[in-house]
């Protein structure tokens, strides 16, 4: 009796412990993605950006002091990083694109104007076609779009 209750242990502690390892293996994966992409933006000193944050595949980044604003995508159909300096930049919205026959969010974009120019600097957030599962995932980033709009839109006016 107690071998069969020591061997159900074992494999139930290996059970929970394999996707744990696996897991904690692809944050340290992202966390140093995240830390290369920050080097590669400020390579002396990375450890300004004092905000990070992720949700569904997406980071952002902002040095508030130094006002520098960096989106990661980690979609697995398009990575990719695109930084801003929030110095040159006037202003910043959201732009929703709709279907035409309905309210289903097909896009979200960061909108960046200039302040030199009339030039518009626009970055992809999300994309219907990326999303795996389609108009559940649009709402959690549409918030995490609105969060951030007013953290870039706050680090602009100072």
């Amino acid at each position: 009796m107690e071998t069969s209750v020591t061997i159900m242990g074992i494999v139930i502690a290996i059970i929970v412990a394999i996707p744990i390892y696996f897991s904690a293996r692809s944050s340290a994966a992202n966390k140093s993605k995240i830390l290369n992409i920050k080097k590669k933006f400020n390579p002396t000193h990375p450890q300004d950006f004092d905000l990070t944050e992720s949700q569904s595949n997406k980071t952002l980044t902002i040095d508030q002091k130094h006002r520098k604003f960096i989106l990661m995508n980690f979609n697995p159909n398009q990575q990719e990083s695109t930084y801003v300096d929030l110095r040159s930049v006037s202003s910043c919205k959201l732009v929703l694109t709709t279907d035409g026959n309905s309210d289903t969010i097909l896009k979200i974009d960061f909108e960046f104007q200039e302040k030199e120019t009339d030039k518009k600097i626009t970055i992809p957030f999300y994309d219907f076609d990326d999303d795996r599962i389609k108009q559940i995932s649009v709402y959690q980033d549409h918030m995490f779009a609105k969060k951030w709009l007013k953290i870039i839109q706050d680090s602009i006016s100072r």
